[in-house]
This record gives C-alpha cells, sequence and structure tokens, in this order.
C-alpha cells in the first residue's frame, strides 16, 4: 500500500514536471513588462522608479 502511494506520488509530480517546462503563450509578453535596467516588474504604463535615479 505504502508503495502504491509513493508511485502515485511520484507520478504526479513527474506530470508537473513536464508542465512546467511548456512555454505558454502571454510568457513574452510578461517578459517585456520587467525593466530592462533593474529586472523589476512595471506596473501599468508609467516607467520603473529606477529610470529617474542616478
Amino acid at each position: 500500500m505504502l508503495f502504491k502511494a509513493v508511485s502515485i506520488f511520484l507520478a504526479f509530480m513527474a506530470v508537473l514536471a513536464m508542465f512546467g517546462k511548456l512555454r505558454f503563450p502571454g510568457q513574452k509578453r510578461i517578459e517585456a513588462m520587467k525593466c530592462p535596467r533593474c529586472g523589476r516588474y512595471r506596473i501599468g504604463k508609467s516607467s520603473c522608479d529606477c529610470q529617474g535615479k542616478g
């Protein structure tokens, strides 16, 4: 019984790993929302806080 539970758990984890490696359609858009200078995510259409600081 324990062996069956462990094998089902490992199979489930393998399926999750396969889905984790997939490329999602909106991933490029998410990467474009990052600031090229500091790497933080920008919210809205305004510029990042690091742009005005020297």
